[in-house]
């Protein structure tokens, strides 16, 4: 096959990919598409056999790791954690809208951190809805919110993000190092969230809401909680000892799964389908047809313009270029294609990109899995998000949170180091 026609059909498969993932046909499932895609650049040559399953084993202790949270987070919400959640939020709001988008933005920090981004659109964010009812208060702030820091929240951990996972992947440092470089940068960019969230709502806000009803506080989950911690334990162990974090996911997972089987909670069927397996497969094929959109041509093309090392000036520019290509082809294939170019500019540049791909991404709808999923949930709750006003929020919280994110990552790689 020909260079230039590899590299066509390549990029092809790679839109027609993002296409059918973005608007999912009758509401068929990513990797109907993107499967056959992978199979295609494989045996059309555009990719060789060889590449193809180097990037699979690169991709499958992530694709692993993504499995075990998922399941993870899916127990701990059959457990009762997002309810309990719901509660808390209703309680110590004391009917103020204002109060409550400060606990939407702590609970869904913690949970986006802790237990992925998914977590917070597909499980929380039904929450917040119900919270929002049972106060009288309009929910659009706090729904914003779930999406906003679904994305910009999921800087802090490499289990926080599938796009983490591969920076972390990549990146060679270990999971307390990557935390500790990436703590200032995570609170710079929530910071700048809720400053503008709160002002861009400030009517929505200001509308108040009737004296709030007793709210019963479900029980604790402790068990969930206990759980939850020791895995967040077992990351930094498993880090230190060199041993991958998947085993300590895996580990938290198992427990809450063994539980809930014992007291016949749920299903084998359900924790299987709460993997999202069609999803993961999704993942690996992408991934595929990426290499291959990299291999033939790309990665050329964009090598000129990913800045050498790491001043300030070119984490700045790293950081802007993944955001731009984050909203063009989706924040997963920008990370795809971004890392390997990144890597030898060392961790920072890798830290960067991160911030590209995870900030990024609240500009449009089209940036990022998450919020064409969380897009999904909000209509099905019969409220309107238009796109005028996504953009124009995302206007504004883009470009300052990514700035300041920045140059909190550059003030932590000069103290701590890589």
């Amino acid at each position: 096959m020909s260079t230039s026609f590899a590299e066509a059909l390549s990029i092809g498969l790679l839109v027609l990919v993002l296409v059918c993932a973005v608007v999912r046909p009758w509401g068929w499932p990513e990797a109907v598409v993107a499967v056959p895609a992978a199979g295609l650049v494989v045996v059309t040559g555009a990719i060789s056999p060889a590449d193809a399953w180097a990037e699979a084993e690169r991709l499958g202790p992530v694709i692993g790791f993504l499995a075990a949270v998922l399941v993870l987070a899916q127990l701990c919400d059959d457990e009762g954690l997002f309810r309990a959640c719901g509660a808390w939020m209703a309680r110590t709001s004391a009917g103020s809208p204002r109060r409550l988008l400060v606990q939407v933005f702590v609970v869904a920090s913690v949970i986006t951190a802790v237990l992925s981004l998914d977590a917070t659109v597909v499980l929380l964010t039904p929450v917040v809805f119900v919270t929002a009812a049972r106060l009288g208060a309009r929910p659009k702030p706090h729904v914003y919110a779930c999406t906003h820091l679904s994305n910009t929240a999921s800087l802090l951990l490499p289990v926080s993000n599938l796009t983490n996972l591969l920076a972390f992947a990549a990146s060679g440092l270990s999971f307390t190092r990557f935390a500790a470089l990436m703590t200032l940068p995570w609170l710079a960019a929530i910071a700048v969230e809720y400053v503008v969230l709160r002002r861009f709502f400030a009517s929505d806000l200001d509308a108040g809401a009737p004296p709030a009803a007793e709210v019963t506080a479900p029980e604790m989950p402790l068990f969930a909680l206990v759980t939850v911690a020791c895995t967040l334990a077992g990351f930094i162990l498993t880090s230190v000892v060199g041993v991958d974090p998947a085993w300590a996911a895996l580990a938290g997972a198992l427990v809450l799964a063994v539980r809930a089987l014992v007291r016949r909670s749920t299903t084998p069927v359900a924790i299987v389908r709460s993997a999202s397996v069609p999803f993961l497969a999704f993942v690996l094929a992408l991934g595929i047809v990426v290499r291959a959109v990299v291999d033939n041509g790309l990665a050329s093309a964009l090598g000129h313009l990913v800045p050498d090392g790491s001043s300030l000036p070119a984490l700045l520019g790293t950081a802007a270029l993944a955001a731009v290509l984050a909203n063009v082809i989706n924040n997963l294939p920008a990370t795809l294609v971004l890392l390997p170019l990144a890597v030898p500019s060392g961790p920072g540049a890798v830290l960067a990109v991160l911030l590209g791909v995870n900030i990024g991404p609240n500009l449009t709808y089209a940036g990022s899995l998450a919020t064409l999923l969380w897009r999904r949930i909000v209509r099905e709750h019969d409220t309107d998000i238009g796109l005028g006003e996504f953009t124009r929020l995302g206007l504004l919280v883009v470009p300052a949170a990514l700035t300041l994110a920045v140059v909190a990552l550059w003030g932590s790689l000069q103290l701590i180091g890589t």
